[in-house]
C-alpha cells in the first residue's frame, strides 16, 4: 500500500545514536532534500519520538545494540508497519532471518556506501509514499 507523504507536515527520519560521525553524514544526504533528522540516543528516546513525533521511516545501525535486533522489535511494538532501514558491520544468515521476520526493508553493510544508502532511501520512499524525493 503506497502511503501518502503529504499526510505529514514535514518529512522526519528518525535514527538511533552510532558510534561514528552517522547523524552528520545523514544531515548531507536530507538537508538538501528539506528532510529533518532525528537521532534518538536510545530505546527510550526512540519510543518517545515515535509517540509523539510523524516519523516517515527510521535507520537503525544495529551494532549500538544490546541485543539482537531489539530496537526494530520496539519499533514494531509501537509502529508495526514503520518502514525500517539497519546497518552492520556483520551481516549474518541469522540477521537477515530476523530482519526479514521483522519485515525490515532492507538490511546495509557498514562501513555505509552513501550510494547505495540513497539508493535505498528512494526505493523505500517511491515504495512507500510514491515519492522520488531520493531521486535527484
Amino acid at each position: 500500500m503506497v502511503a501518502n507523504l503529504r499526510q505529514f507536515a514535514d518529512i522526519n527520519v528518525l535514527a538511533s545514536q552510532a558510534n561514528w560521525d552517522w547523524p552528520g553524514a545523514l544531515r548531507d544526504i536530507f538537508r538538501p532534500r528539506g528532510v529533518n533528522l532525528l537521532v534518538a540516543e536510545n530505546t527510550n528516546d526512540i519510543v518517545n519520538v515515535l509517540r509523539h513525533r510523524q516519523i516517515s521511516m527510521t535507520i537503525v545501525d544495529t551494532d549500538c545494540e544490546q541485543a539482537d535486533l531489539w530496537t526494530l522489535k520496539i519499533i514494531r511494538m509501537e509502529q508495526p508497519l514503520m518502514p525500517c532501514i539497519l546497518l552492520a558491520s556483520r551481516v549474518t544468515g541469522a540477521m537477515l532471518e530476523k530482519a526479514l521476520q521483522l519485515d525490515a526493508f532492507s538490511v546495509i553493510d557498514k562501513p555505509v556506501d552513501m550510494n547505495i544508502l540513497k539508493d535505498q532511501l528512494n526505493r523505500l520512499f517511491v515504495k512507500r509514499y510514491g515519492s522520488h524525493i531520493f531521486s535527484v
